[in-house]
C-alpha cells in the first residue's frame, strides 16, 4: 500500500524500488531521496507481488511510475520474471535490475523481455545508483 507519509507536495511521479531485504531498501531510498529530494515518491516492496499491487495503485492514484530498481534474487517471482511481467503491463516503466547474483541468461532475458535500462551489481556506489537513474529518466 502507498505510505501517504512517503509522498512528497505535489509529487505525481514514482521511483520504486523492490527487494527482499529491508536494509536494501532503506539504503535505497535513502540515497534517492538525498539525490533528488522531493521531485518523486519513492516506493518500496519487499517481493515482486507487492510492487505490482503498488503499481496498479498508484497507477489509479494516477501517479506515473517512472522507473522500477528490482533485486534479482527473492523469494517467489524472481527479478527478472517480474521486470517481464511489469514491461508486459507497464511498457513505459524504465526497468533497472540490482544484483550480486544474477546470472547472464537472467539479465540477456531482461535485456529482451523487459526493456532493461541497466544492470547494476552489489554493492553499487551511490554515484553509479544516482547517475543510472538519471539516464533512465531520459528515457521515461
Amino acid at each position: 500500500m502507498v505510505n501517504p507519509v512517503t509522498q512528497s507536495q505535489n509529487a505525481t511521479k514514482a521511483i520504486l524500488c523492490v527487494d527482499d531485504e529491508e536494509s536494501i531498501l532503506d539504503s535505497l531510498k535513502e540515497q534517492l531521496k538525498r539525490s533528488f529530494g522531493r521531485q518523486f515518491l519513492y516506493e518500496t516492496a519487499n517481493s515482486a507481488e507487492e510492487a505490482l499491487e503498488v503499481i496498479d495503485e498508484l497507477v489509479g492514484d494516477a501517479i506515473d511510475v517512472l522507473i522500477i530498481v528490482s533485486d534479482w534474487l527473492m523469494p517467489g517471482t524472481r527479478g527478472d520474471e517480474f521486470l517481464v511481467q511489469v514491461h508486459q503491463r507497464y511498457p513505459e516503466i524504465v526497468t533497472i535490475m540490482l544484483t550480486g547474483q544474477a546470472d547472464e541468461s537472467a539479465i540477456d532475458r531482461a535485456r529482451q523481455e523487459a526493456n532493461l535500462h541497466t544492470c547494476l551489481r552489489k554493492p553499487w556506489r551511490e554515484e553509479e545508483l544516482v547517475n543510472t537513474i538519471v539516464t533512465g529518466l531520459s528515457r521515461a
